[in-house]
């Protein structure tokens, strides 16, 4: 059977065409080359040199074989160095779910950091809701997710990346508008907007708990489940919200931002589940600064 030293033997001898050679850039002696070289013509059952005393030429059958051999060992280097790549994290695939606030956040430095560390990694991003990222990643639909804290949930662990203080979102109308540093009893009978508590609880209590150092319970006049589609409700007048700062970035038309006194902050984790085997995983947590604990 024909085996991939005995290809590289045969083309170390067809690039040089002198056996003397062939052997020193192969470190061996010229007799094993020799045996080498007539067992693989002997199993291919073909002549693939003209011997001439130490000096060789090639058959036509040895050019072909030749050509094709150096293609086969391409491919398998490549075949050898893919193997080590990928148990090291550097090739491979790499899902990532997240909401939508990391994007305006961490998930941009933190993708382009590990892509430009592991190029061969083909990376996967897909915005998902809140509430739908734990399940996904318990599932194994992503590899990890950018997230609200959910909370201890069994079988994910999770690590803080990234905290950001919540805000005033108003209509540049609003009389709000022209305040600054406004306080929580500011918003008493104001119509609020935010996202259920089901979608994003954190963000959800966080809100709430905001409005109760105000003495008093919100009443949520309108629900969506998007932050942008919250500032869009707000830029036409229909209420106010309190979001992640971040969103200050996104530049509605018509809407302005206002920082709150005694601002909750909301926290933004790193979820995965730690039974994962994708090599990929461990580059991407220790690239956000986690060091996952041993199994």
């Amino acid at each position: 059977m024909i085996d991939i030293l005995q290809m590289r033997y045969f083309v170390a001898l067809a690039e040089t065409l002198h056996f003397g050679r062939a052997a020193e850039r192969l470190h061996i002696s010229q007799p094993p080359l020799s045996r080498q070289i007539a067992n693989l013509e002997k199993e291919l059952g073909v002549r693939l040199l003209e011997r001439h005393t130490r000096q060789a030429a090639l058959t036509y059958a040895g050019r072909r074989f030749l050509e094709d051999s150096r293609a086969v060992l391409a491919s398998f280097d490549q075949a050898c160095r893919n193997a080590r790549l990928a148990d090291g994290g550097d090739l491979g695939e790499l899902s990532i779910g997240f909401m939508m606030h990391a994007a305006h956040t961490v998930l941009p430095g933190l993708t382009r950091r590990f892509m430009a560390s592991h190029p061969q990694v083909q990376v996967e991003l897909r915005e998902v809701v809140p509430n739908a990222l734990a399940d996904a990643v318990l599932t194994g639909r992503f590899d990890a997710a950018i997230m609200f804290n959910p909370g201890p949930v069994r079988g994910l662990d999770a690590h803080a990346i990234f905290r950001e203080p919540l805000c005033l979102a108003v209509h540049a109308r609003h009389p709000l508008a022209g305040r600054e540093g406004i306080q929580a009893h500011d918003l008493v009978d104001e119509r609020l907007i935010a996202a259920p508590a089901d979608v994003a609880p954190t963000l959800r209590e966080a809100v709430v708990g905001f409005c109760r150092l105000g003495g008093f319970e919100p009443t949520v006049r309108l629900e969506a489940q998007l932050q942008q589609t919250i500032v869009s409700l707000v830029a036409e007048g229909l209420g106010i919200a309190l979001v992640p700062q971040s969103l200050r970035k996104m530049g509605v038309a018509d809407v302005v931002f206002r920082d709150l006194q005694e601002a909750p902050t909301i926290e933004h984790v790193v979820v995965w589940r730690p039974g994962n085997l994708n090599p990929a995983l461990r580059p991407f947590l220790s690239e956000a600064g986690i060091v996952p604990r041993q199994k």
